[in-house]
């Protein structure tokens, strides 16, 4: 019986029987690419694209190993704009891309132009800040220096104690933002720092709603912790000079712990900043959250609530409104005071450098309530009197900062003596409270 196996070389069939064995079955026929290995002959019969590809690629390799490489090019060029400057009838001279070279400083690495960019590390980076009660005295004049240096500002405040007449000049710059939120409650925002000063803090202030005051250095200080470890920003905590309480210590240091009355009128204050610098170091050590502490003694200057119990405040509106100066107690208790500038490069160097602090940021001047009842006489009212009444609860006898550690690790002290920063805060004072009449008139007035 015949084979019925087709012949499937690449030839005519064979003759049946020709050179064939006993079973009449013709020799196998010989594969092309024998001498590949079976694996190698498949992918070449069926997998021709992946040497294509694979062609493409070595191709480009020699290409890339072919071409000049950056540095000569850079060489040729410098080379080409040395030899155009000793040829001057070079008519495309001036189109060189290297003119820095003859303007750069020789004591650093030459820096390259690209085109028209800026070289790189020429320029800081604008960085964009969260301010809370950026609306306020001080975070007022922060949000002005941060704008100035080409940040980007979003301002946090429910407006409790900040006012917007503080921001209103910052409203049609596309750089500054406000939003009208209370700490109190989580917000989600992305910005690279996080100042956090949201918290009333003078006594007429905290102690209008003292459950409210701690709750805003409670939980407002872990809703700001939480936003700064989920987008990785740095945190600043202005914490206060009121973690001392009525000092045992005299100047007061860094180190010391304090002598605070916990169940007292201002312990929502002072113990509610206590508990927000613990919350922010438990932060720092626990996650590896980038902190900042900056303890602010008595500040001073333009922008101050009016009526808000302070005592430089207090003796500026009162000797403005011919009313007599208020000193509680025998005024023999002590107090230090910065002007507000001086304050807010404090806050900025302390953000920007490298160390978590806390760190006292005032003035070591130290002023006895007399004393200062007389300077604010000297500035406004020589004819002003003094009235005497009774000392509050818990009112600290001295206070005066060490800013030792200021000095030596963030290269900063305050510049503005009293007898310089008092007249500017009374010049705001005096147009606020008599609103559009001539400055002139009531200086005049008010000297009299």
């Amino acid at each position: 019986m015949a084979s019925e196996l087709t012949y499937r070389g690449g030839g005519a069939s064979p003759v049946a029987g020709a050179g064939a064995g006993a079973g009449g079955y013709s020799a196998k026929p010989s594969k092309p690419l024998a001498w590949l290995p079976r694996a190698a002959r498949y992918a070449a019969a069926e997998h021709r694209p992946l040497f294509a590809l694979a062609g493409m690629l070595i191709a480009a390799a020699v290409i890339t190993i072919a071409s000049p490489s950056t540095s000569s090019s850079s060489t040729t060029a410098v080379s080409s704009y040395s030899s155009s400057n000793n040829h001057h009838n070079n008519p495309l001279a001036r189109f060189s891309v290297e003119p820095a070279l003859h303007h750069r400083d020789l004591s650093g690495p030459a820096r390259h132009f690209v085109g028209g960019k800026v070289p790189l590390g020429l320029k800081r980076k604008a960085l964009r800040v969260l301010v809370t009660g950026g609306a306020g005295f001080v975070g007022s004049h922060l949000v002005d220096r941060l704008l100035e240096r080409g940040d980007s500002v979003i301002v946090v405040d429910n407006l409790f104690t900040g006012r917007k007449d503080n921001v209103v000049h910052h409203f049609g710059n596309p750089n500054f933002e406000m939003i009208r939120h209370d700490v109190v409650e989580p917000i989600l925002l992305e910005v690279d720092q996080i100042y956090h000063l949201a918290c009333p803090a003078s006594p007429v202030h905290y102690k209008y709603n003292p459950v409210k005051t701690i709750k805003t250095n409670v939980v407002g200080t872990l809703n700001m912790l939480g936003l700064a470890k989920r987008i990785n920003a740095r945190f600043l905590l202005t914490s206060t000079s009121e973690v001392y309480g009525d000092p045992l210590q005299h100047p007061q240091v860094e180190t010391y712990w304090g002598n605070v009355n916990p169940i007292g009128v201002r312990s929502c204050y002072d113990e509610g900043k206590r508990t927000a610098e613990t919350l922010t170091m438990d932060y720092h050590r626990g996650a590896n959250l980038e902190v900042r502490i900056a303890r602010i003694f008595n500040t001073y200057g333009p922008r101050m609530c009016i009526d808000d119990g302070r005592v430089v405040s207090n003796f500026v509106a009162q000797a403005l409104r011919k009313e007599p100066l208020t000193v509680y107690g025998d005024g023999k208790q002590t107090r230090s005071f910065q002007y507000v500038s001086d304050l807010v490069e404090g806050l900025m160097k302390l953000m920007e450098g490298e160390q978590v602090g806390p760190f006292n940021l005032g003035n070591p001047g130290e002023f006895t309530m007399l004393e200062l009842a007389k300077v604010v006489q000297d500035t406004i009212d020589p004819n002003a009197r003094i009235e005497f009444r009774q000392n509050t609860q818990d009112d600290p006898h001295k206070r005066k900062p060490d800013i030792s550690r200021a000095k030596e690790l963030l290269g900063w002290e305050p510049k503005i003596p009293l007898r310089e920063g008092l007249p500017l805060m009374v010049t705001d004072f005096r147009k606020r409270i008599f609103g559009d009449q001539d400055s002139t008139t009531n200086t005049g007035n008010q000297q009299g």
